[in-house]
């Protein structure tokens, strides 16, 4: 089988490729300079921590000075594991539709169980991969939201062995190719890492693999099919509910995910890019916005009324 790779062994390709961010990513980064092509910070020799609150994509890490965050994995997406709103039992039912295991079992229950189970698969196949060895992260520091007591960021991990955990976890059949994408360490444009993972993941279900092993063919379009018509309407909703922010009232360099959304002409895709880049530098004037990919010059005149630098 095929692995994904970073480049720091010789002869591997590695395929996979805020505002809020912990006290400990920001007094570490004030110290570090990022790699000036991907704006990102490196972190050798890294240690997992064990947490029952741990799954796959997500968990707990100390840096090499004693000091931790909790990481999210970018590009990939394991299927939850502990369920305790109704976020996360609508994210599960999501990943269920997605790899077509929704009508596994006789009742919802059965189904539901098993997706978790599958989900302990990737949690474990995590922990063994990182505990006990030292490990390589890669981070702009952006926020992966998460909860009021566990804010996150996103980050690339290399193995010891040199392999992109996220790689691995997507070719095992064990994540979805599914989340944020961002210029990858070794300066992989987001949109050939994408594709990329969409053929590993292509594999990985072609081979039935982890998850893959237990999908049903002829259901899966139709439940990827009411995921899709179920998320039309939320967004609609939300759409419907939204109001073009005030002018002049926001900051590009201070202004949150969701308030740089509410701009005409922005989406969740460039919001993260323009979060992203704020961390490197400041944005001066309306002008700096250009560098970012996807905001052209007729972009920024709609969003020209609605910002403010300070």
């Amino acid at each position: 089988m095929a692995h994904c790779f970073y480049p720091t062994r010789l002869k591997l390709l590695w395929y996979g490729c805020l505002t809020m961010v912990t006290s400990v990513a920001v007094a570490q980064a004030s110290e570090m300079t990022a790699d000036p092509s991907t704006g990102l910070f490196q972190y050798p020799d890294c240690e997992y921590i064990e947490s029952k609150w741990n799954d796959g994509d997500s968990f707990l890490l100390r840096l090499k000075d004693g000091q931790t965050i909790t990481a999210r994995l970018y590009e990939v997406d394991t299927i939850e594991t502990h369920i305790n709103n109704t976020t996360a039992a609508r994210r599960l039912r999501a990943q269920r539709r997605y790899f077509g295991i929704s009508a596994f079992g006789a009742r919802p229950e059965e189904s539901i169980q098993k997706a978790i189970e599958l989900g302990e698969l990737a949690t474990a196949f995590t922990q063994n991969a990182l505990a006990g060895k030292p490990f390589t992260i890669y981070t702009s520091h952006a926020d992966a939201r998460g909860s009021v007591n566990n804010k996150r960021i996103y980050v690339f991990i290399e193995t010891s062995e040199g392999k992109s955990l996220a790689g691995e976890l997507v070719q095992n059949g064990l994540a979805r190719a599914y989340g944020v994408y961002r210029q990858s360490p070794i300066g992989l444009h987001q949109d050939e890492a994408r594709e990329r993972f969409k053929d590993m993941e292509l594999r990985a279900a072609g081979s039935r693999r982890g998850i893959w092993a237990f999908t049903d063919w002829e259901a899966l379009p139709e439940e990827r099919l009411t995921e899709r018509l179920e998320e039309i309407e939320l967004s609609s909703a939300v759409k419907e509910s939204k109001r073009p922010p005030a002018d002049g009232s926001i900051n590009p360099n201070t202004a949150s995910k969701e308030q740089l959304e509410m701009i005409p002409g922005i989406g969740p895709s460039t919001a993260q890019k323009i979060i992203d880049a704020r961390l490197g530098q400041a944005f001066d004037t309306l002008n700096d916005l250009l560098n970012i990919s996807g905001i052209g010059q007729r972009t920024l005149e709609k969003m020209q009324p609605y910002l403010v630098f300070e």
